[in-house]
């Protein structure tokens, strides 16, 4: 199939339009169809996804800016495929959207989305780059030219991500990675040991979870484990090419070890060397857990920017990852695609993405990192009238304008060891808050420049200028709230970190839309509201 850009989409003589009376047509233009065929779609840019296409001459592809802009839409309306599909057909606000009102007939069916959603998720195994993640920032810069929205200030917040998959026992886990593969091996014409076939049959799932009494949870675990064993070396190297052997191999490696004696046993709560990394349901491998906030997590994490102006935000970038994925480095990851700003940019987050290292990456890039909550040890105060050289290696002076005669800097703990006059730290009045080592002939203070930034961090938070900000960052909040209400985040209808990042994709782009909806409608409210002073 070759690529070609629907660049052109002319009225024809048949155009559905064209059979609307005028009442019609004025609703029709009113509605959110108008924005979405004016703004939206024109925006989407179809090159990004030529690299999916043959570059042969062959039969023309399914427009791309049309199936682009109906998963948009899908996710905007809350459609499922068949209800998109169906819509686009009868539904002339759909076709009135993605300029297909002249088309004799409509060009989606659900095998188009199925196979497009495909075609990225191959490309993107293949060579890393999210498509999705492209075409919707390319989108957002669009938008954000036309609401006139620049990025000067900016927030940024994660939001937990809930997998489409159960939290299995350990029982569970064991027996549903084992039953998987033996269902395979029978397929391929492989003759279980009689005590084994059970694992292949159709209800055995319920009869040995819930029914069996002889044996206690734990001592069907350990059985369930040995027959696990029996079939793996059954398969003699002939299934290393199917996820279930590998997911079966892997779930052995993270919760069992060896004894001495060469016996296989399960592993002690103690033992397992990454438990938020292990294996929690074989339909989502790359599922990880966490617990946050008082609550267990099993799935992704979002990152999420917003840019705001003067009644009117937008999404502006997104990141996917597992959950176990830190805040501090979804900060490092964004500034790192981050250009170097002429403007002023201030950039309001929360504690777990500050750090000394982002706020001075961040300054690099002409961007003010500024965190609303403090994590870690607090500094005294005092320290934040230390002065140190810009590289952080060498401490100039003290509170007290004293300086150190010599000092060594300290690369493993990162840290100034600064020696000063014995008498310039006993007649200092900061010396109890300070608590330098004080020795025969000298005194020592041992001095990070973080510690530094830490203390003026602090007490930039006593300030009201601090509390402006504070109150700003909270606005960010208010998102993954709204793309669990509206976009429901946490009933993605797939599983696995790439596919369920697709969805997102989408679910931002039409939250981006709403928010472009919103402010067309704000300025035809406010043209009215002129007009009639």
């Amino acid at each position: 199939m070759a690529f070609v850009a629907n660049n052109s989409q002319q009225l024809s003589l048949m155009d559905s339009t064209f059979n609307l009376t005028e009442r019609e047509r004025k609703f029709l233009e009113k509605s959110w169809a108008k924005t979405f065929a004016d703004k939206i779609f024109p925006s989407i840019n179809e090159e990004i996804f030529s690299v999916l296409y043959s570059s042969n001459a062959s039969r023309p592809n399914t427009p791309v800016n049309v199936i682009v802009g109906a998963l948009i839409l899908k996710e905007a309306l809350g459609d499922s495929d068949d209800e998109l599909v169906e819509a686009l057909m009868f539904d002339i606000r759909y076709q009135y959207a993605l300029h297909t009102t002249s088309f004799k007939e409509q060009p989606l069916s659900d095998r188009t989305l199925s196979r497009f959603r495909a075609r990225c998720l191959t490309y993107e195994t293949e060579t890393g780059i999210d498509l999705i993640h492209m075409c919707v920032i390319s989108l957002t810069k669009e938008i954000a030219e036309f609401m006139k929205l620049t990025p000067s200030m900016q927030r940024m917040d994660s939001m937990m991500i809930a997998a489409n998959i159960r939290n299995l026992s350990l029982l569970e886990l064991f027996y549903t990675c084992t039953s998987n593969l033996a269902k395979v091996m029978v397929s391929r014409g492989v003759a279980l040991p009689d005590n084994n076939k059970h694992y292949a049959e159709k209800d055995d799932y319920n009869a040995f979870i819930y029914h069996q009494r002889e044996l206690d949870a734990d001592e069907r675990t350990i059985v369930v484990m040995h027959d696990a064993e029996k079939l793996l070396q059954l398969c003699e190297g002939d299934f290393d090419d199917t996820s279930e052997y590998q997911l079966l191999i892997r779930l052995l490696k993270e919760q069992t070890i060896f004894n001495d004696d060469g016996t296989r046993r399960l592993r002690e709560k103690k033992e397992k060397e990454d438990p938020s990394k292990v294996l929690l349901n074989p339909s989502d491998p790359e599922a990880t857990f966490r617990r946050k906030a008082g609550g267990k997590h099993l799935g992704y994490v979002a990152n999420l920017v917003e840019t705001v102006g003067e009644n009117k935000s937008l999404i502006t970038d997104y990141a996917y990852e597992q959950n176990i994925y830190g805040d501090s480095q979804f900060m490092k990851d964004h500034l790192s695609k981050e250009p170097i700003y002429e403007q002023d940019v201030l950039m309001v987050a929360d504690g777990a993405y500050g750090s000394e290292l982002n706020v001075a990456e961040a300054a690099k890039h002409g961007i003010r990192l500024i965190t609303t909550n403090f994590t870690g040890v607090k500094p005294a105060d005092i320290f934040a009238e230390f002065i140190f050289s810009k590289d952080g290696h060498e401490l100039l002076e003290c509170i007290h304008h004293k300086s150190p005669y010599t000092f060594r800097y300290d690369e493993h703990n990162d840290r100034c060891d600064a020696l000063f006059k014995k008498s310039d730290c006993t007649e200092c009045p900061y010396l109890k808050e300070c608590k330098p080592r004080l020795r025969q002939n000298n005194a020592l203070k041992e001095l990070s420049w973080k510690a530094v930034n830490r203390a003026k961090q602090l007490r930039f938070m006593k300030t009201e200028e601090f509390k402006q900000h504070a109150h700003f960052r909270n606005g960010v909040e208010a998102l993954p709230s709204l793309l669990r209400r509206k976009y429901h985040v946490d009933k993605i209808p797939t599983r696995g970190k790439k596919q369920t990042r697709f969805h997102f994709g989408f679910k931002i782009a039409a939250l981006n839309f709403k928010k472009l909806l919103d402010y067309e409608n704000s300025l035809v409210h406010y043209a009215a509201k002129k007009e009639m002073a």
